[in-house]
């Protein structure tokens, strides 16, 4: 996710060093030539002009600008808490880069609201590769069939893994497309397993772990999913994604409710609707309108910009005791 990022740094002749935290963060997808800090004293020793983080939080004892820069697009999984999920302010950062129209506009008022930050509208970072034109992509469908990208978010509520496997088993076995599986890595280890054993009994079919995503969603023709946030990555490249129960569905998905009509739906949106495309670029336009794959670019002008003035314009951070007592305690570092 922040790979194209640290391009774009490193070839303006500056220096990256990655810091993982948590058992969720895997380091053996780290490359050989990604440097790397095992310690917070390590990072804080290095003094970092700025800290870009995909998550929520980040400890305030850690020196530079701290930037956000979001771990997916605001599925509206939790409209109803008002600024909570997505939106949540957790009085952590200095910059929030934002993706496109649809969320800058709330972060902004939100900006004014608190005022210890400052509010840029970039575009993701994460898609810059999404635009550029990829060789040698390994998921391509190698005998003309076209190629279904199953997905599904971790949580039991709204994840379709469970509901759908009878339906997407049978669907398999007729042959008629080409699959490829992949999950949230938080999924039931239960649910992937399932799914593992079904691709390995079917030659169309592919169960796929990784930690870039971005190839599998230029192979695909059309995607089968719930309400994850990949939805809105996939929706970039303009083409149709079945919806199963989504939680805000709209003309810019082709939502469906029962199990019998998965294949009518996929057979219909790989025929690219009229209605349905005109719907997915009114929805992405307003999402992430930028197709030039250079917001890490624009990601490093905001932070240069917020250098150069100073910050001396923002509110001091809330201070939040608990929050950060945890976040010490958590990675084990106590100096003041």
């Amino acid at each position: 996710m922040l790979r194209p990022l640290q391009t774009a740094i490193l070839a303006r002749g500056d220096q990256v060093y990655w810091f993982l935290e948590g058992n969720e963060v895997d380091p053996k997808h780290l490359k050989p030539n990604e440097q790397r800090w095992h310690s917070v004293a390590e990072v804080i020793a290095w003094q970092p002009d700025a800290v870009f983080v995909p998550g929520n939080v980040v400890p305030s004892f850690i020196p530079g600008l701290k930037v956000a820069l979001f771990h997916g697009f605001d599925t509206g999984k939790r409209k109803s808490e008002g600024n909570k999920g997505h939106f949540a302010i957790r009085n952590c950062f200095d910059l929030y880069c934002t993706q496109g129209p649809s969320t800058t506009g709330r972060f902004q008022e939100l900006a004014k609201q608190h005022g210890h930050f400052d509010v840029v509208e970039t575009g993701w970072a994460a898609l810059d590769p999404l635009f550029t034109p990829m060789a040698d992509n390994p998921y391509l469908s190698q005998d003309g069939r076209k190629t279904v990208l199953m997905c599904s978010t971790f949580s039991k509520q709204i994840s379709c893994a469970r509901t759908l496997f009878d339906t997407v088993k049978g669907l398999m076995a007729t042959g008629e497309w080409h699959w490829l599986i992949q999950f949230h890595p938080k999924m039931e280890p239960e649910v992937v397993q399932m799914y593992q054993a079904l691709c390995a009994s079917m030659p169309n079919a592919q169960f796929v772990e990784t930690d870039n995503v971005l190839p599998l969603l230029t192979a695909a023709d059309v995607m089968l999913c719930d309400t994850s946030s990949i939805v809105l990555m996939y929706l970039m490249l303009q083409k149709p994604v079945v919806t199963f129960n989504n939680k805000m569905p709209g003309p810019h998905l082709y939502n469906i409710t029962q199990t019998d009509q998965v294949h009518p739906a996929l057979t219909e949106a790989l025929t690219h609707p009229a209605d349905l495309m005109q719907g997915i670029r009114d929805y992405t336009e307003s999402l992430h309108p930028y197709r030039d794959g250079h917001s890490s670019e624009r990601v490093l002008a905001a932070v240069d910009g917020l250098l150069a003035k100073g910050t001396s314009h923002l509110k001091a951070k809330p201070s939040n005791l608990i929050r950060h007592l945890k976040m010490r305690k958590k990675l084990g570092y106590w100096k003041i």
